[in-house]
Order: C-alpha cells, then structure tokens, then sequence
C-alpha cells in the first residue's frame, strides 16, 4: 500500500479534535475558491448546522453522499448571488473545545448590528441568535456568519 494510503487511514483512526471548525474552514475555502460545493464529515452537529445555514440562506442545499470508502459525507452546495458577489462573506468559530462560549438568553450579541447570524447549540436544539432571544434560551455559540 502507498504512504499516502498509511497516513490517510492513521489521521482517520486518530480522529479529529473539533469536526466543527473543519467544516466551517471548507465551506470558508470553498466560497473563496468558488466551488459550486463541498464535502465535510458527517456528524448530527454538521447537519444541524447546515439546515440552519440552509433556512438562513446561506447555503443551497446540502445531501448525504458516501465518498470512496463509504464513509457517509455532508455535501454542502454554497451560494452566489452573482459571478461577482457571495453570500457568506465571514464564517468564524466561537466557541472551541478548548475554551467554550456561552451566553445567556439576554446577552446574546448581534453580529454586524443584525446583519448575520450567530449559530448557538441550545436546549432547543441548534438555532440562530435571532430564534434564541425569541423564545428566551440561551445556550454554547457556535460560530458566527455575516
């Protein structure tokens, strides 16, 4: 077997420390390159946040596809308004395993005065700022999109 093989199945069994920040780091180089999409691992957490992207209008759509090895992938497809324009201009990691961020329902912060969205994990599951402070929870940000 190749070396390239060897060191693709030892970064698979020593797993990753924060699948989070791995998905929003290809959808930011993604969008930068203009890819029409991107594939990230597939985890409940990657999905709840790309149904929140995708309600929010971030992104197009997004499937479960299984990449070569069967292993199952989040195809996320992005958005461009036009050749010139993206719609996400800033996708940045909040809170990191390292050193978690929470807020309370009524310190929520606004991103770019209400222009984005903050993506929070709460006790009603993963929603934007905006539904957090409507229905009075607050809970870990996850990151933030403008």
């Amino acid at each position: 077997e190749s070396q390239v093989g060897n060191l693709s199945l030892r970064r698979k069994s020593m797993g990753m420390t924060d699948p989070i920040a791995d998905m929003l780091t290809r959808i930011r180089n993604g969008n930068k390159a203009r890819f029409k999409s991107v594939n990230v691992y597939m985890s409940q957490m990657n999905m709840n946040i790309a149904k929140v992207l995708k309600a929010a209008g971030y992104i197009n759509n997004f499937d479960v596809v299984k990449d070569d090895k069967g292993y199952p992938m989040l195809k996320i497809t992005l958005r461009y308004p036009d050749t010139k324009r993206k719609v996400i201009t800033g996708i940045q990691r909040v809170s990191k395993p390292g050193r978690r961020v929470y807020v309370a329902a009524d310190s929520i912060p606004k991103v770019l005065n209400g222009f984005g969205i903050s993506i929070l994990s709460t006790s009603r599951g993963v929603i934007t700022d905006q539904e957090a402070r409507e229905s009075n929870v607050g809970g870990e940000i996850i990151c933030k999109v403008w």
